[in-house]
């Protein structure tokens, strides 16, 4: 640690000489690259000077490019993926001036895409490691489930990325498990991201401007998670006319509308979503079907200002909320809210500001429908939070950042309430407060053409605060013995425990060829809020809990290295990575823990040491009419922790160590593509019974004391699907067929195995009741959820 501190320090004390190394100033030309037909700003083209295509950039998330301008007059070339290539001469008159590059997708553009320098630049000449920028056009054209576009699902297709189950939306990393992600929308945080149980993510791709996923080299701008950042962006409306899209799907329908709002320097996005599988139920005759409640909705909108040439404000909003209710037996549900405001500011060339305020909040409830056992649960965690931070170019081989990060945390006390007559007995918790302040620095600098490095430190400190409550324990919270002796009552803001950390992140790219890259990382976290649960998958009834006395922030250390290699001039792209992580302080439940109904969270859970490590392979074609990628993962993660599984090293759940992923795309012609997906993984670790034992004439499963030993059969399933474009209409109306097959061979993977007596249908005399009664036997009952699944969607744009 101290090596890679000093190194750090080294490369800070070079970049803030930049005189020696750096030479005389380099003039930047500066612009934007948009779509020439909508006025999208297209994420990701490549530019590049026309000599000079190995040491060209990519636009960012605004379509903003910054290049070297060394000598004019120069020739510019920009291309995307799937519109055409454009060559501009730059001449002196351009220096100053900021360019606006319109790229158009029609026929004849088409044949003329080139993509040289984009993917190279990308991949072997950036630090970044275990990061991936994916296009939500991408994303919409993979096969989805019941034809509903999904984000998540999609990122669940890279390499190092796994899941629990069948169904779920839940992203495990790198051996971490999903609380350890930070997705944000718009700077932030989503503590559920799923609609649906899980099946779908709260994210409408219609709605969305980029997805931009860090699971290896995490920058010190961000925080406050182990594994991963999934950093989400609405999109900015058009300006200059109002353009919509939607489309109707088996169970739910989406529109959004955006365009001008008060004059060609602001703009707004209108979003929303509905299922209405409700409305289906309630047209059978059946009570015991109609009196169910299924749905989900979301809305979204985001308003964006630019009151002049250096100046851009932007303010966005998210609601959604889920619910469940299985006629007069239970009920459940969740809501998410989420505002978050935004200020960029251009002080020069070389100087940005970047200022995001945000209030996120997470509601969810149970309501338990019986006379004898029947409660209603509910709870609540928000989040607000100030992030701030400078950007600094003083040349075109070094960046500079610098910045703050406050934030707020608040759980509050659970609301119970219990049915007349109901023998629960209501519980009453306190509620939980805490203050977190970061400080971040990080520099990028170019030492040579063939080294790159970049450094960070981000401090991080830590504070709970009342209003709150402390249990005082005569032999420690996670002894079988341990009794409450005292309990401390803490004022409003007043301290009550105190944490901090330092976070260095260092990496460095070196090139071996000018198409050969070779990377490595490290990467120190701290994470302060984490989720005390019996499931792996990740339920929205999971208990969040704060650092306190008693249950220690985690620190995870991530090692990384890999090698990065462009194939003719980008057109495809092969990487090889391979990561160590290790743990401290990670909790997890006791076997039988009751994490929902008691104020004494501490008590339930223990905490130890875990470790990951793994191999993430990626061989990816960019151009042609088949393109697509084939990743494959190997991955191992283990907890070790006194208390569980006999104190030995065990699995999480979500432990498969093979993880096979195949994506294809083919344009047979300008209106009809077909894709494919195939995944492969290794089944779920998990615990089985190892007996049984009797409980009222029912044998019930015994299990043994080592956690998740055994694992369900793999799991694999592919999935097809085609889409027809409709011809435009005078360009006013883009209307397109999608039809996809979840499941296409009929994979019956299981979702969970019930351990129970099952009733043969022969009957035979009992003596002990003396009567006839069916014979039965113990077994194993297999649910699934999904064999072949065809669905069909519209989609539209106007």
């Amino acid at each position: 640690m101290k090596k890679l501190i000093s190194f750090w320090i080294m490369v800070m004390t070079v970049w803030g000489t930049p005189h020696l190394v750096m030479g005389q100033e380099t003039a930047i030309l500066r612009g934007e690259v948009v779509d020439q037909d909508s006025g999208e700003k297209l994420i990701g083209a490549s530019v590049y000077w026309k000599t000079a295509a190995n040491e060209g950039v990519v636009s960012d998330e605004d379509g903003a490019f910054a290049l070297p301008l060394t000598h004019v007059p120069r020739t510019l070339v920009v291309s995307y993926l799937g519109f055409g290539k454009k060559e501009i001469r730059i001449g002196k008159e351009d220096r100053e001036s900021k360019l606006t590059v319109g790229l158009s997708s029609s026929a004849e553009g088409l044949a003329e895409v080139v993509v040289e320098g984009k993917h190279e630049e990308v991949i072997t000449q950036s630090v970044d490691m275990g990061r991936n920028i994916v296009p939500v056009e991408a994303l919409k054209s993979i096969p989805s489930l019941f034809g509903e576009v999904d984000v998540l699902r999609g990122l669940q297709l890279l390499p190092g990325i796994q899941t629990a189950g069948e169904g779920t939306t839940g992203l495990f990393v790198r051996g971490g498990s999903s609380d350890q992600n930070l997705i944000q929308l718009d700077g932030a945080p989503v503590y559920n991201p799923s609609h649906f149980f899980g099946f779908f993510s709260v994210f409408n791709p219609d709605a969305l401007d980029e997805v931009d996923l860090y699971k290896g080299n995490i920058p010190a701008t961000y925080g406050g998670r182990l594994s991963s950042v999934v950093d989400i962006s609405m999109k900015e409306g058009r300006t200059d006319r109002i353009h919509g899209a939607g489309g109707i799907g088996n169970i739910s329908s989406k529109i959004t509308v955006d365009g001008p709002l008060f004059s060609d320097k602001s703009s707004f996005v209108l979003t929303g979503r509905r299922t209405y599988a409700d409305l289906f139920l309630k047209l059978s005759n059946n009570e015991e079907i109609n009196s169910n409640r299924l749905y989900f909705y979301d809305l979204g909108g985001k308003m964006t200002f630019r009151p002049s040439p250096k100046d851009k404000i932007s303010i966005s909003s998210y609601y959604g909320r889920d619910y469940l209710q299985a006629g007069d037996m239970f009920g459940f549900g969740w809501k998410n809210w989420i505002n978050a405001a935004q200020w960029q500011k251009t002080f020069n060339k070389k100087t940005f500001l970047d200022v995001n305020g945000y209030y996120s909040r997470y509601d969810y409830m149970i309501d338990i429908m019986d006379q004898d056992n029947g409660f209603s649960w509910s709870s609540l965690l928000s989040e607000g939070g100030l992030r701030w931070f400078f950007t600094m170019i003083p040349s075109d081989k070094a960046v500079f950042e610098a910045g703050a990060h406050t934030r707020y945390y608040h759980i509050s006390p659970v609301e119970m309430s219990t049915a007349p007559g109901s023998q629960i007995t209501p519980i009453t918790t306190n509620p939980g407060n805490a203050l977190q302040q970061d400080f971040f620095v990080s520099g990028e600098l170019e030492v040579t053409p063939k080294l790159k490095v970049e450094g960070g430190l981000r401090w991080s400190l830590y504070a709970q605060i009342g209003k709150g409550a402390e249990y005082r324990y005569d032999e420690g919270p996670g002894r079988e013995s341990g009794e409450i002796i005292d309990t401390v009552f803490y004022d409003k803001l007043r301290p009550m425990k105190f944490y901090q950390g330092k976070e260095p992140r260092i990496a460095l790219r070196y090139k071996i060829t000018d198409n050969v890259s070779f990377k490595s990382a490290y990467n120190r976290n701290y994470q302060y809020l984490q989720v005390a649960s019996n499931s792996s998958a990740g339920l929205p009834i999971d208990r969040w809990t704060l650092a306190n006395e008693y249950i220690h922030p985690i620190t995870s250390d991530q090692y990384s290295a890999g090698i990065y290699k462009t194939i003719q001039g980008g057109d495809w792209e092969v990487s090889l990575e391979g990561y160590y992580k290790e743990y401290d302080r990670i909790i997890d439940v006791k076997q039988g823990a009751d994490v929902l109904f008691t104020d004494h969270l501490e008590t339930e859970v223990l905490d130890g040491r875990g470790w990951s490590y793994g191999g993430e392979f990626l061989l990816k074609k960019n151009v042609g009419p088949t393109t697509g990628w084939f990743g494959y993962t190997y991955s191992r993660t283990f907890r070790e922790i006194a208390g569980i599984s006999e104190g030995k090293p065990y699995n999480p759940r979500y432990d498969r160590p093979h993880d096979i992923s195949l994506v294809l795309q083919h344009e047979f012609s300008e209106r009809l593509t077909a894709n494919m997906t195939f995944v492969y993984s290794t089944g779920q670790a998990v615990s089985l019974p190892v007996g049984t034992y009797s409980v009222d004439n029912q044998e019930m499963p015994l299990y043994g004391t080592l956690r998740n030993e055994d694992r369900f059969p793999d799991y694999h399933r592919m999935d097809l699907a085609v889409t027809w474009k409709n011809k435009d209409k005078g360009k006013k109306w883009r209307g397109s067929w999608n039809v996809s097959i979840y499941n296409v061979y009929g994979r019956k993977n299981p979702y969970s195995y019930q351990f129970k007596d099952i009733v043969n249908n022969d009957i035979h005399y009992d003596s002990d009741s003396d009567g006839m009664v069916y014979s039965r036997r113990p077994g194993v009952v297999m649910t699934y959820l999904f064999t072949f699944l065809p669905s069909i969607s519209y989609n539209f744009e106007f």
